[in-house]
């Protein structure tokens, strides 16, 4: 589009040059001027339609500077005339953004350029029992059934967003193919396997999801959840609630990452680079032959890769305030990936990242057989250390208890240039309660 209008040589669709609008467009409408070809094409449409039209705009916001100005003054010139001389409503769809930005990013102020004659409405998410009631007109229709188990799962997976609530919905019953029979139920194993394919696959609405995160507002948001800092990153007000219109997050109770989909998809997106780009490192050497992660081992083979990496790594993510907890992700994704998984929680003024890993240990099963469970603990040092480690164990010892972990581990990053690496790479075997915890310094 340029600064109004369809561009004089679109590449229209046949279906639209044979349609009413579209033969105006060839015979006529090619000769007007940008600015106001869109608004003669809708006066025209509205002419020849016999019942007032309403019409939809998607994404809207995708329009910057003067080509989004160009298609307000041209929608707000036709106002006056409706219906019989302009379209009835124009709904303008995309992420609610009341700042006009122009090409160098500056944002021009003034008034809200959107207020023409409504309101803005934001489409909310389902409640929980919307989400179950959803997926049981799949029931109703096709007679095949859920497992009960998967409701909870699918609420924390998506908290009711609209396309991952579908989306898991089509990959479970239509994409995994040997549920096309509808005589087999859904089993929790079979959403799990699709919510993982899903992830994955960079469905167009996750790949809009990782665009968003260029952007500075949203950068500094999620730094901000990523690192657990409130009082070291400087975050706009105005900033939280664009990322929470873009329902990336939630406010309330406290500042998160909306759902258990982004809070997977972000961290893995940031670190893909690092993770394709970490070489020498094989799944194969941390495996017991029992098939048990040895954590011990993997995580001292970490300590010397952080030795060796971290400056040069953390100065590739554009999230450089998360970095080491970024780096760590990259690391263990690179050596489960593929085998086992790792969950995490991460929030504002946490201070912390809890990841959780599930290594199965029983390779015939897989994730649904026996289980390793390990908690794992990030902190950045802040402080004195044996305050910060004294912290950090109860943090550990209270997540590792809620998820039934089998062991755990804190790892402290010290980030003081005046230290020397052997002074920051250490081990020590802690006690809190009856849980032993192993503390690791990097």
């Amino acid at each position: 589009m340029q600064r109004g209008g369809f561009p004089p040589r679109a590449k229209l669709s046949p279906r639209y040059l044979s349609s009413p609008a579209g033969e105006w467009y060839q015979r006529e409408g090619r000769g007007f001027s940008p600015e106001n070809q869109l608004f003669l094409l809708l006066e025209h449409w509205a002419g020849i339609s016999s019942r007032p039209t309403v019409l939809f705009f998607d994404e809207v916001d995708a329009l910057v500077g003067d080509t989004l100005i160009s298609l307000l003054r041209q929608i707000r010139a036709g106002y006056a005339q409706r219906p019989q001389a302009f379209l009835q409503s124009i709904v303008l769809c995309g992420v609610r953004d009341y700042r006009i930005h122009q090409g160098d990013g500056e944002v021009i102020t003034g008034g809200s350029a959107f207020n023409i004659k409504t309101e803005s409405l934001r489409m909310g998410n389902f409640l929980p029992e919307e989400v179950e009631a959803l997926w049981l007109q799949h029931t109703e229709a096709t007679g095949q059934t859920f497992e009960e188990t998967i409701f909870p799962e699918l609420w924390e997976d998506t908290a009711g967003q609209p396309w991952l609530v579908n989306a898991l919905g089509y990959e479970v019953t239509w994409k995994d193919k040997s549920k096309r029979d509808r005589h087999q139920p859904i089993t929790l194993a079979d959403y799990k396997e699709a919510c993982e394919r899903l992830i994955q696959s960079r469905a167009t609405h996750l790949d809009q999801l990782i665009d968003k995160l260029r952007e500075p507002r949203v950068h500094s948001v999620i730094s901000a959840l990523l690192a657990g800092e409130q009082d070291e990153l400087n975050v706009s007000p105005h900033d939280y609630e664009y990322v929470a219109d873009l329902g990336l997050i939630r406010t309330r109770p406290g500042v998160r990452i909306s759902n258990r989909i982004y809070r997977e998809v972000i961290p893995r997106e940031l670190t893909w680079a690092i993770q394709i780009g970490i070489a020498n490192q094989e799944q194969a050497w941390y495996v017991t032959p029992e098939h048990r992660l040895d954590m011990g081992r993997l995580l001292a083979a970490f300590q010397q890769f952080f030795r060796e990496n971290v400056e040069a790594w953390i100065g590739r993510f554009d999230y450089r305030e998360a970095g080491p907890q970024l780096l760590m992700q990259a690391f263990l994704q690179r050596i489960v990936n593929g085998g086992g998984r790792i969950n995490r929680e991460y929030g504002l003024g946490r201070r912390r990242t809890d990841l959780f890993i599930e290594w199965p240990l029983d390779e015939a099963r897989g994730l649904y057989g026996p289980m390793q469970r390990i908690v794992i603990e990030l902190k950045i040092l802040r402080g004195a250390l044996e305050m910060v480690i004294e912290q950090g164990l109860v943090q550990t010892a209270d997540y590792a208890a809620s998820v039934g972990a089998d062991e755990a581990h804190l790892v402290i990053f010290e980030r003081a240039p005046d230290k020397s690496w052997e002074e920051k790479i250490w081990r020590r075997e802690e006690k809190w309660g009856e849980r032993a915890v192993t503390v690791w310094g990097a």
